[in-house]
């Protein structure tokens, strides 16, 4: 016991850092209950922890908070790891404890089933009409993993555990294969006509001799057998490394070693494992790293499936020393905006080997971004038939060798910024973005510059349209704009008074509008009015807060091949309310990153970078004018909501890509001026616009290629999807 004082009886002094009580710990790894008289007095905290300290001394311990004591008992549910040394009560002072007689008792799973699904079920008896919904979603999950997955979801959602213990969780639950897989798998690959052969460079200079040893290993292990190890090490390489190099080609005659006379170049030493392949598509593996089992196999059935492919990418993970996994990357499709703010692609990462060769191979003098040099290069006209995602974790990358000194990752985002400079030439400058290994491209404005016509649809709410006007036209930077301020029957005075000022001033012009409220009417009815090359749809409900905002929408807006541009909103207290739609979240469509903060990276710094999105918000929109009227404007069956969805959809259906850009921020008074949907009329208003759009966007609002099947569509936070909604190929007649 440390931070106590005892007071007799049972009574405890718990000190300023709080107090530990050491408890017996049951032994082996499994789940317990915790079960503790505990009453607090005199001032005393609430909180409690439960400290698992690691057995092997290698880990530190892990804290459970616990919850508040029900009457004058702590109960808790918790899970021993299987490296648990010992368990101790942690308490929370400074103040006064009574004590009684606690116990650990160990606890089936059965048991653990019916404890963790008690808050669901009591749920569901106060809200009988989630039902449906709720067993769909288990049998879901036990269709993708058994029971252990089933369990694993209640797990996830009864404990809210840190991001990395729940992908410990996740993984084990749908991301590790099953004897049954493993045979379907090799089954699948017996039955492959012409197997595609793989060549897997490895480029070493230095790497733990034990790493190297599982990096080898993993390709050795591979369920797909039509590959190849190519292996170039510098002169450097010390004896260990050359015996393990030696036995690896001793034991397995798909393995080539070379050396390379020079030392730390890891473009010359790739070239030369290039010079070394055979097969119809190379990747790299880094001798620190290590492939899933099925890594080979998941590229091989993608080859399969898509015969025109030239670079294939998967998704990954970190790996620590003693091999537990964390940081899941779930990557989105083809998105070549996000390529240009950082190398997203990242590994595995397979190529057409002709085309690597024609490409030149990898560049000498871009070292730290010699892969996002090649990708830019491999990707340049690329397609989505062209440039496949393939939606599993196949490359665990090292965590313990990520970290770089200040010099290299200089040297790495100084390469970076020359290739995507030589990739977009004159088009545009290339700059250093705030986070790490992020890239923000600035697009030219012709001379002269477009005229800019921004459509404002209001009713009444002066006070709101005023702070949108003033701060529009004070704080724009942008010179040519005209300003269309739609009133829709508005009927107070002062409202009336400002938009009278505001016409015979000059300062807007002012449409009436008398007709009920249909915000795409609306706004088609102005859009047809303008004068303006591009347009932009604003909610009456914006503040601007920064100069440059017009002209980061507008440069993005009339490159050819963008659609709609949408800008990043921000609550009145710096939290994100848009930062791009993401399709299917709540069953049709919810925004990225909502109520993160300001300055959060976001999910692999997509909060603070350009990229492709399905769709944004019709709230702040920038588009040419010549395509709104081109896609037919918005759809006015859709009075209220989702036409902007439904209209971006439309657009990315023409060949054209949607881009959020957090370049352009503004503050959002989210819909002050019209209000919750509180109405039986609104409701059911917005009952028939989710039908209308779930029947003619069915699919597109099941698959969304801006974001992840392995990600959540509960929530806006880019949590994992429990169960993921991938097909996994070696399922598939």
């Amino acid at each position: 016991m440390r931070g106590l004082e005892s007071r007799g009886s049972g009574q405890w002094r718990v000190a300023e850092s709080g107090g530990l009580f050491q408890l017996h710990c049951p032994g082996q790894e499994g789940w317990i209950l915790l079960s503790v008289p505990i009453l607090r007095k005199n001032g005393a905290t609430a909180g409690c922890r439960l400290v698992i300290n690691g057995g092997d001394g290698a880990d530190p311990g892990r804290v459970v908070p616990l919850p508040t004591p029900d009457g004058h008992t702590l109960r808790a549910l918790v899970r021993l790891p299987s490296n648990a040394g010992g368990v101790a009560l942690k308490l929370v002072g400074p103040g006064s404890v009574e004590i009684g007689a606690g116990h650990l008792r160990r606890v089936a799973r059965p048991e653990v089933v019916l404890r963790l699904a008690g808050p669901d079920l009591r749920r569901l008896l106060a809200r009988p009409w989630g039902l449906p919904f709720t067993t769909f979603k288990l049998l879901a999950t036990f269709r993708q993993g058994g029971l252990r997955a089933v369990e694993s979801s209640l797990i996830n959602r009864a404990e809210r555990r840190p991001a990395d213990f729940s992908y410990a969780e996740w993984h084990r639950a749908f991301a590790t294969l099953s004897v049954g897989d493993r045979d379907d798998i090799l089954a699948a690959v017996a039955s492959m006509r012409a197997p595609p052969r793989l060549s897997v460079l490895m480029p070493v200079h230095v790497a733990p001799d034990p790493w190297l040893v599982r990096a080898i290993g993993s390709v050795r292990n591979q369920l797909y057998p039509h590959w190849e190890l190519c292996v170039v090490a510098d002169a450097s390489t010390n004896h260990q490394a050359r015996r393990i190099l030696d036995e690896a080609v001793s034991a397995d005659p798909r393995i080539k070693i070379a050396f390379h006379e020079r030392s730390g170049d890891i473009s010359a030493r790739s070239n030369a494992a290039l010079r070394l392949a055979t097969g119809d598509y190379i990747t790299v593996l880094y001798p620190n790293d290590e492939l899933t089992d099925h890594a080979l196999y998941m590229v091989a059935a993608e080859v399969r499936s898509h015969p025109a492919v030239d670079v294939i990418y998967t998704d990954q993970d970190s790996m620590d020393a003693h091999g537990t996994l964390s940081d899941p990357f779930f990557k989105p499709d083809w998105n070549p905006d996000l390529l240009l703010s950082h190398n997203y692609m990242g590994h595995l990462c397979a190529f057409r080997r002709s085309r690597v060769l024609e490409a030149g191979g990898f560049r000498e003098g871009f070292e730290g971004s010699h892969d996002h040099d090649l990708i830019l290069r491999l990707t340049r006209g690329g397609t989505a038939d062209t440039i496949r995602h393939v939606p599993f974790v196949l490359y665990h990358v090292r965590s313990d060798s990520t970290a770089r000194d200040p010099a290299a990752r200089t040297s790495a985002e100084d390469a970076a910024i020359r290739a995507l400079q030589e990739h977009v030439g004159r088009g545009a400058q290339v700059e250093k973005a705030p986070l790490p290994a992020t890239y923000r491209l600035r697009w030219p404005l012709p001379i002269p510059l477009p005229r800019v016509s921004l459509v404002i649809p209001t009713r009444d709410a002066r006070e709101l349209l005023e702070k949108c006007v003033e701060s529009l036209l004070a704080k724009t930077s942008y010179p040519d704009l005209e300003l269309l301020i739609v009133d829709n029957q508005s009927y107070d005075p002062d409202a009336l008074a400002y938009l009278a000022a505001l016409d015979r001033t000059g300062r807007a012009r002012v449409l009436r509008y008398d007709r009920p409220f249909n915000f795409s009417a609306l706004n088609n009815f102005a859009v047809r009015r303008t004068n303006g090359e591009i347009v932009g749809l604003l909610n009456n409900d914006l503040e601007v807060i920064e100069p440059g905002w017009l002209e980061e929408m507008v440069t993005q807006a009339l490159r050819p091949q963008v659609g709609a541009v949408g800008a990043r909103l921000l609550y009145p207290n710096q939290t994100v309310q848009h930062g791009g739609v993401i399709l299917g979240i709540g069953g049709l469509a919810g925004h990225a990153h909502k109520h993160a903060s300001a300055c959060d990276g976001g999910y692999f710094s997509r909060a603070q970078v350009v990229h492709d999105v399905s769709a944004v918000t019709g709230a702040c929109m920038v588009l040419r004018r010549s395509t709104y009227l081109e896609a037919g404007g918005l759809d006015e069956q859709l009075p209220m909501a989702f036409n902007d969805v439904d209209f971006c959809l439309r657009l990315r259906k023409a060949g054209l890509r949607n881009l959020g850009t957090p370049g352009a921020t503004l503050i959002h008074h989210e819909s002050r001026s019209r209000g919750p949907e509180d109405t039986r009329a609104k409701r059911l208003r917005l009952y028939r616009e989710r039908k209308l759009m779930q029947a003619r966007w069915r699919e597109e609002l099941s698959a969304d290629p801006a974001y992840n099947p392995n990600l959540t569509l509960e929530s806006e936070d880019f949590s994992l999807a429990w169960p993921p909604r991938v097909r996994r190929p070696w399922k598939i007649a």
